[in-house]
């Protein structure tokens, strides 16, 4: 359900809300059921709910309803250890149904990082805490949509840290995890091209070697493997050329330089996906937005494609990363 203050619950009563009703009984909420009726009530009562061990009737969404001391101190838009506590608590139950089976994928609603550290879980965000939890020794992360698809070298790091972490091993990596899921979700083969780190690539060595001497070996090992990656091509045209549909993916070498084109072209429909877990998660690309949240103004079109793409990973042949 993401954090309670913000607007999590809301958009996803709405999404459900546009459900047909044999789909919303594949679905489970981890949050408060509290909560979860009064957005309903706000966003006009579309959706009923129902405890998980009772028998539902069709249409009705079914709640685990987690308790966390404190809660009824939380409110409406305002930063809080309480509902940062609550965010954890209900991320925890998730990723511990989704570790036995029982679900799945994990549909996360945003969280607020400061929050959730205020509440002891000093994690950067969601990708970082799923790791943990599920003892992952790495994870990656993907924005995807229709226009356009990145996997990213780095995530929540400096642009100092960011270039330390532009290793071999950790490019191969980033380029085999996306072949895989690109397989998975019925490419045969897919096109997959490497971002530069500097600009214009390098220009051979003269604006920095780091194409050369990490990024082009690891590239030349994946074609080695039998992975269609080409590059690295240059962060300004390469964005441009998968949108014209030359590739599948592109991999970015960090935070921003993935995340500015993605979320430029497809703002309200891009999804964040979490590769490299033992377990399969999806969550919007956006935060809590506590300067409207509890307002019943905020936009539900991320949710929707979000979820359609978890039905979508959910009904794939494997869900191993």
């Amino acid at each position: 359900m993401g954090d309670p203050a913000g607007v999590g619950a809301e958009i996803i009563c709405r999404a459900l809300g546009d459900l047909a009703p044999a789909d919303r009984r594949e679905i489970v909420i981890f949050g408060s059921a509290a909560v979860l009726d009064r957005a309903n009530a706000l966003t006009g009562g579309k959706v009923s709910f129902a405890p998980t061990d009772d028998g539902r009737a069709n249409g009705e969404v079914a709640v685990v309803n987690v308790e966390v001391p404190n809660a009824d101190s939380i409110r409406d838009g305002k930063m809080s250890a309480a509902a940062g506590a609550c965010s954890y608590a209900y991320i925890d139950h998730a990723v511990s149904a989704a570790l036995k089976g029982d679900i799945s994928v994990i549909v996360t609603a945003p969280i607020n990082k400061e929050a959730l550290h205020a509440a002891g879980y000093h994690f950067d965000g969601h990708t970082e805490l799923l790791a943990h939890l599920t003892g992952a020794k790495s994870s990656f992360m993907l924005l995807a949509s229709e226009r356009l698809s990145a996997i990213h070298v780095s995530t929540h790091v400096s642009l100092a840290g960011a270039v330390g972490r532009a290793t071999i091993e950790r490019e191969l990596a980033t380029i085999r995890i996306a072949n895989a899921h690109l397989k998975r979700l019925g490419i045969q083969r897919p096109r997959i091209a490497v971002a530069g780190l500097n600009p214009h690539s390098g220009e051979n060595g003269l604006f920095g070697t780091d194409e050369i001497e990490r990024i082009a070996p690891a590239i030349k090992q994946a074609q080695q493997e039998g992975i269609n990656a080409v590059g690295p091509i240059s962060a300004d045209t390469v964005f441009f050329r998968a949108m014209q549909g030359e590739f599948d993916l592109v991999v970015a070498q960090y935070h921003d330089q993935g995340h500015i084109p993605c979320k430029l072209v497809a703002f309200d429909t891009t999804i964040n996906v979490s590769l490299g877990l033992p377990i399969l998660r999806v969550s919007v690309d956006h935060g809590t937005a506590f300067d409207i949240a509890w307002k019943g103004v905020a936009r539900h079109e991320n949710m929707n494609a979000t979820i359609a793409y978890a039905r979508r990973l959910a009904s794939a042949p494997s869900h191993a990363s």
